[in-house]
């Protein structure tokens, strides 16, 4: 009678150690699989403005949102926005510029130096937000993203510059502009090409607070 008590309670312990294992699998086959990182290219979206050249500058911005890839008239859901060469994020406050989109999100900007490829990651990146008076993408040639050249009257995206965002709702991508000019022309020449049409490359993590782009 003992000996087969003591068999019962072994078979009741291997039973329980199975059903945990199995209740284990089944947790594991339960985690949720992440969203592939996505790598796009955008192709003339046009950024255009009005005033300059010692006038005041007004225009809408064109909204852009990572999650759909696609270009927005959304008042809120939009990452980042672009008239000529500025580019505003929907986090912080408004510059005080006029015609500019409302701050709803909390999306930050800052610039890597590196190659597209060699920037990795987010981690241990700070962002900066628009605030009163200035960009997170400070603005003007040789201060941001871009050089302007008097002589030729082109603007060219300065290499080994990347533009990194954390998005309106803590996802982050990074951006690579490769044209300013319509149809993203090698040798852009002011007098054919048409301005203010970006060309970019861009990668987004869909998971919220993932910081890679691998």
């Amino acid at each position: 009678m003992k000996i087969k008590t003591m068999n019962t309670l072994k078979t009741i312990a291997l039973a329980a150690v199975c059903i945990a294992f199995t209740s284990c699998s089944s947790d594991d086959d339960n985690t949720p699989t992440p969203d592939p990182i996505e790598a796009e290219l955008v192709s003339n979206l046009f950024a255009p403005q009005t005033g300059g050249q010692g006038q005041p500058v007004g225009g809408e911005f064109a909204k852009f949102d990572f999650e759909t890839g696609m270009q927005t008239t959304s008042d809120t859901d939009w990452d980042i926005a672009f008239r000529g060469t500025t580019i505003a994020v929907n986090g912080g406050t408004v510059t005080g510029t006029d015609d500019e989109p409302a701050r709803n999100g909390d999306a930050g900007a800052t610039i890597a130096t590196g190659t597209f490829a060699s920037v990795t990651t987010a981690e241990g990146l700070t962002f900066d937000q628009d605030a009163d008076g200035s960009f997170a993408i400070p603005t003007g040639s040789d201060n941001g993203w871009y050089n302007y050249n008097p002589m030729v009257n082109v603007v060219t995206p300065i290499p080994g510059k990347v533009l990194v965002f954390r998005t309106r709702d803590g996802r982050y991508a990074k951006v690579e502009i490769l044209s300013y000019y319509k149809d993203n022309p090698s040798q852009p020449d002011p007098q054919t090409d048409e301005s203010r049409y970006y060309t970019f490359n861009y990668v987004y993590n869909p998971n919220e607070g993932e910081t890679s782009f691998e």
